[in-house]
């Protein structure tokens, strides 16, 4: 039998549905008049309505099996076909549905005599909450429009029960269409802190409004002009300004671009407006079919190309919106951020004076948005599976970004505890900030330097208020991620300059830019490595493409004329490599003298440790290198072989095992040896427990982000270093994976301030 063979199917379906909902009467009964009308439309024998209800998908209403079924007929998750559809959140077209390996028979529906089923899921914000299901008693498989006519059906019946248009019926209090209950989702904290607020979606749900056309013909033309909008701006962006790119980021707009002028997804767009949806509600439904294969795929590539094309469907939401989601006045005064995924340049946007902190279904710590979240004072936490299908715009949200979790929708008693935790950081901040001023000074009386890592200039205008005596790192790239072309001469002079007229008489060490692996610039061409954290980045770029290095250096000399300047490079292997640098310096100031231009008052170049290849080579750096920084992130990457990117991996190993930190203890020996000072510098620095590891084996500089501070200070303080020394050096021949239990036993014990 045929269905709907073409888009007035799918629009007298819409009409009759609206007229249902309109008629009112008992919800019941509305959703009986619903299936039966759906039927009768479609020529089915059976359509019925499931939804999800707790661990069960319960038959809510039905036309062709047995009324008695409806409410009594649950099948669990992942029974049946039905609990297949809910499952993939796909559609499941078949002709023989009893042979099919996951049919499960219900005698008391009396689907004895039904052969060919096409289920099609009920989701909003990618939360599955229920099926749709036509079934015919002739072997046959839908078409195209049939399907699509019931997707259309399915995705309006999800906006209404979402929305509460079916009023009060038994039951639907439970079904989790729009999520309401108290949920605790477990991440990872990529950024201390706690917080308070609501949920802002930081890729929103445009309103919708109503979801069925009134005109379809003005919702083409706001459909159109939409596109247009959307096509113009990204060919604006490319043809704007003929240097404004090259290389890869003009290659990822030009891709970028096809995808938007892609005829198919025009087609399913207009498709749904052509069906009766609203130009909103259509690209909605699209979008989520591709949140749907985006949650399914696992290749790569693929999954980079369904982001573009979520990306896109998002953007052409916010043109028919006729609004900026992101407007300052869209934002509550606690806002909390929820995304998949984000960039610096994008969380740089916001603000932090208009966030109180971030949430990350993905993300990474060692990410850039990591890093900007820290500088910015921002509690961040990732890697949250499935945060965007359990949260809404509006809801209280508590992000830990102490315990790396977050609480969805919180019961009061909760939110008061969460208070007095926040009361508790308040007054430890306040005792932190006493001891701003105060040396770091152990009690036997050494002086560890504590130093900040920074990227933004926004760090070191918070230098004093973190209490360190200089920058320890200041991060380069940053200036080169946020911006879409190559920052000019000037630009980056300036930025430099302010760096350092901020810190005053306090060093700043500059990293020269640590490109490649994860840091990727818009305008620079990188080739797919198979694998980039080994591959062609940070001085290596460097080196083989010395203008853009000696650009740099020019920028770094002329912004410290007259001052002391540092400068260091990452990932340096071997000792040529690192005298070829250096050769770049001398080169840029020989130039600048050349040219009677001003020169540093004193200059020094140093070198990250970050291969394993140049730990052991220390000595050979002696009277070459002026200072040496170890990088904890990179080397224990490294020393490890763990990806610091991949959550499988990256906190499988630890820092403080016995054999990692006699390999920092060789380092630290073999620079003293050398007459080269040298620092910690990482993540860990600001740990206090690996903090006092890494005084108990004499390093006596510490950078670290500026959270870790006042903890590292206060510990400092509470320290007897001779006595952590001889303890922690006992430890080091320990059999065990990690001596952080020990240490931590050991340092209760003495009082040390953790």
């Amino acid at each position: 039998m045929a269905g709907p063979a073409n888009i007035g199917g799918s629009r007298i379906l819409l009409r009759k549905l609206r007229e249902i909902m309109e008629a009112g009467g008992e919800a019941q009964q509305r959703l009986d008049r619903l299936v039966t009308m759906v039927a009768s439309t479609m020529v089915a024998d059976v359509c019925s309505i499931y939804l999800t209800r707790g661990a069960f998908h319960e038959l809510f209403a039905t036309q062709g099996l047995k009324p008695e079924a409806v409410h009594r007929t649950r099948l669990r998750k992942g029974e049946g076909l039905v609990g297949l559809v809910a499952e993939t959140a796909q559609p499941l077209n078949i002709a023989d549905a009893p042979h099919h390996e996951r049919f499960s028979y219900r005698p008391e529906t009396g689907e004895d005599p039904y052969n060919s089923f096409l289920g099609v899921p009920i989701v909003r914000s990618e939360r599955t909450f229920g099926v749709l299901v036509v079934q015919n008693r002739v072997a046959r498989v839908y078409g195209e429009d049939e399907v699509e006519a019931l997707q259309t059906i399915a995705m309006v019946l999800a906006e209404m029960v979402a929305s509460g248009a079916f009023g009060d019926l038994s039951g639907l209090a439970d079904v989790e269409a729009r999520p309401s209950r108290p949920e605790l989702i477990v991440g990872r904290s990529f950024s201390d802190g706690l917080a308070i607020g609501t949920a802002v979606l930081h890729e929103p749900h445009a309103p919708l409004g109503r979801v069925i056309a009134d005109d379809p013909v003005r919702e083409e033309q706001r459909l159109d002009a939409a596109l247009e909008q959307v096509r113009g701006s990204l060919k604006e962006m490319i043809e704007g300004d003929p240097g404004r790119l090259s290389g890869v980021s003009r290659e990822v707009l030009e891709t970028f671009l096809m995808l938007a002028l892609d005829p198919s997804w025009e087609v399913r767009l207009k498709h749904g407006v052509r069906a009766g949806l609203s130009a909103d509600a259509a690209v909605e439904r699209v979008r989520g079919e591709h949140r749907a294969k985006l949650n399914a795929a696992r290749d790569q590539y693929l999954r980079e190309r369904l982001h573009d094309l979520e990306d896109l469907d998002n953007r052409l939401l916010r043109s028919l919106a006729g609004v900026d989601a992101n407007s300052a006045g869209a934002m509550p005064a606690d806002a909390i951020l929820i995304a998949r995924e984000l960039g610096p340049a994008e969380l740089l946007d916001y603000g932090a004076e208009r966030l109180r902190g971030v949430a990350l279904e993905e993300g990474a710590a060692t990410a850039h948005a990591a890093i900007v979240a820290r500088a910015l004072g921002l509690p961040l936490v990732g890697l949250l599976p499935g945060l965007l299908s359990r949260v809404e715009a509006g809801d209280s949200i508590v992000l830990d970004g102490e315990r790396g979790e977050v609480r969805l929708r919180p019961e009061e008693q909760v939110l008061s505890t969460y208070r007095q935790r926040l009361s508790l950081r308040s007054a430890r901040d306040a005792e932190f900030a006493k001891l701003r001023d105060q040396p770091a000074i152990t009690r036997d009386g050494q002086r560890v330097a504590l130093l900040l890592n920074a990227g933004l200039a926004l760090d070191v205008h918070h230098l004093a208020d973190a209490g360190a005596e200089g920058i320890g790192l200041f991060r380069t790239e940053f200036q080169f991620m946020v911006s879409e072309t190559l920052p000019r001469l000037q630009s980056q002079t300036l930025l430099y300059r302010d760096v350092l007229e901020t810190a005053g008489d306090m060093p700043v060490t500059f990293r020269t830019l640590d490109l490649g692996g994860d840091k990727v610039l818009p305008y620079v061409t990188a080739e797919r490595e198979e694998n980039p954290a080994l591959g062609w980045r940070a001085v290596r770029i460097g080196l083989d493409r010395p203008a853009l290095l000696r650009y740099q250096l020019r920028a770094l000399i002329s912004a410290a004329s007259g001052r002391w300047l540092r400068v260091m490079f990452p990932l340096v292997t071997t000792c040529a490599e690192f005298d070829a640098a250096r050769a770049l310096v001398d080169r840029e100031l020989e130039w600048a003298r050349t040219h009677a231009r001003a020169v540093p008052a004193k200059v020094e170049v140093g070198v990250m440790v970050e291969a394993p290849a140049l730990a052991w080579a220390i000595p050979d750096l002696a009277g070459r290198a002026d200072f040496i920084s170890i990088g904890t992130n990179d080397l224990m990457q490294y020393f490890f072989a763990a990806d610091r990117g991949n959550p499988r991996v990256w906190d499988r190993y630890d820092i403080l095992s016995p054999s990692a930190l006699r390999f920092l203890l060789r380092i630290r020996e073999d620079a003293d040896a050398a007459n080269i000072p040298v620092s910690i510098c990482g993540e860990a620095a600001g740990r206090p427990l690996e903090a006092l590891a890494f005084t108990a084996l004499g390093f006596r500089r510490l950078s670290m982000p500026a959270s870790g501070v006042g903890p590292v200070k206060r510990l400092i303080l509470s320290l007897d270093a001779q006595e952590a020394a001889q303890a922690v050096r006992g430890m080091l021949t320990a059999q065990t994976e990690t001596i952080r239990a020990e240490l931590t036993h050991f340092a209760n014990e003495r009082g040390y301030l953790l």
